[in-house]
């Protein structure tokens, strides 16, 4: 009997990323970039600005098709969008004249789901992100961290195999912040989905990461992949010890090697 091999597995091969501009020089954002992300890892990426992170996450999920090389999932080409795939941007881009539970609800209903399972999923999701009593509200009444939770649920809505996290938490205050990090390593822990997020801090790619991969400066490739071996679950107790680590002063050192 053959066991179907897990999905949820993403690679990105030899990219090279370059932006043409009317007038301007062509920039180019990212060059000979690899990556290979195991069903079920979580993998933090961290450089410095304008190395090409965020466009990196947009040719992974299909957004920006590369100048050189390929993104792959479960060893297929990505060639455009795929629900397989959900991308939580820095700003929620919630639609402002729906209320949460709408918002949520839109992914499932652009896929065509019955009308009861859309109901059953987003009554799920609300109640995992803690916005079961936010149902009705509409964006514009939501503080920035229920907005985001929000964000993140709608993703979640089609139930995608990757997840990629474009600085989700990064215009929250420090308390909320910690809460989301091991809120998002709750949701992981049930769902076992792939997982890249890119961030800006040491101490929060550490304690949520397996590994933690630094780019050079533009155009981004990487310079270090590492191994983080804090032991799962992780609480709070250990973001604090992440950010004096002898981990953390390896990256450091590699930021600091790579600065522009």
């Amino acid at each position: 009997m053959t066991v179907a091999a897990r999905s949820g597995h993403i690679e990105a091969r030899d990219l090279t990323v370059r932006f043409r501009r009317r007038d301007a020089a062509a920039t180019t954002a990212l060059s000979g970039f690899h990556l290979d992300v195991r069903p079920g890892e979580i993998v933090s990426v961290i450089g410095p600005n304008g190395c090409g992170k965020s466009t990196m996450l947009r040719v992974l999920a299909g957004l920006i098709a590369p100048s050189v090389g390929m993104a792959l999932l479960d060893g297929q080409p990505i060639h455009g969008p795929d629900a397989r795939v959900g991308l939580v941007f820095q700003e929620p881009r919630l639609l402002p004249w729906r209320t949460v539970a709408r918002n949520i609800a839109y992914p499932v209903e652009l896929a065509g789901l019955p009308e009861a399972e859309r109901e059953t999923r987003v009554k799920e999701l609300l109640h995992r992100v803690g916005l079961a009593d936010a149902a009705d509200l509409r964006p514009g009444q939501l503080s920035g961290g229920m907005r985001q939770r929000a964000a993140l649920a709608r993703t979640l809505a089609l139930q995608p195999e990757v997840l990629l996290l474009d600085e989700p938490f990064s215009a929250l205050d420090a308390m909320t912040r910690e809460r989301f990090n091991v809120e998002l390593l709750k949701l992981w822990e049930r769902l076992g989905t792939t997982i890249i997020l890119v961030t800006h801090s040491i101490a929060e790619a550490i304690f949520l990461g397996d590994r933690v991969v630094v780019l050079s400066s533009r155009p981004g490739h990487v310079v270090a992949d590492i191994r983080v071996e804090v032991p799962r679950p992780r609480t709070l107790d250990r973001l604090d010890e992440a950010a004096v680590s002898a981990t953390a002063r390896e990256i450091r050192a590699h930021l600091e090697a790579n600065e522009p």
